[in-house]
């Protein structure tokens, strides 16, 4: 379980934070300036989040991006799955391998303790919770 958060999930946080407080939809060049990203680089921070439903996106001159989903039912854990992959793979902290059900390793039990408290907390904090209800819109149906 790595314990650190690539770039593009930062800005995928950033976009989702921007589209909540915005009261219409957002231009790709206007949410790349306000996530201090480029133009290029914004779909693929905002397309994993279209896949889930979470923001849609309307091509065109009257296109942008707009959120689909309060924020305050992102979960932080759900966010970071998206833009990460899953969180637990199974492999052990110690043998970059999974533990054998007979002879685990020597952190196997604190480790999995630790990664439950974490993972719960994680899933209970949602992406609005961060910051506040300072975030939070109504969204389209």
């Amino acid at each position: 379980m790595r314990l650190e958060l690539n770039k593009r999930t930062e800005l995928a946080l950033r976009a989702l934070e921007v589209l909540a407080s915005s009261p219409s939809r957002v231009k790709g060049a206007d949410l790349a300036g306000r996530i201090d990203s480029t133009v290029a680089f914004v779909p693929q921070v905002v397309a994993p989040l279209v896949g889930r439903g979470w923001v849609s996106s309307e091509p065109g001159p009257l296109g942008g991006y707009e959120l689909r989903t309060p924020l305050d039912e992102v979960a932080v854990l759900e966010l970071i799955e998206v833009m990460e992959g899953p969180t637990d793979t199974g492999t052990c902290v110690l043998k970059g391998r999974e533990c054998a059900a007979d002879e685990p390793c020597a952190l196997h039990e604190p480790w999995t303790r630790a990664r439950a408290a974490l993972m719960a907390e994680l899933t209970a904090t949602s992406i609005d919770d961060i910051h506040g209800s300072s975030t939070t819109r109504r969204t389209r149906t």
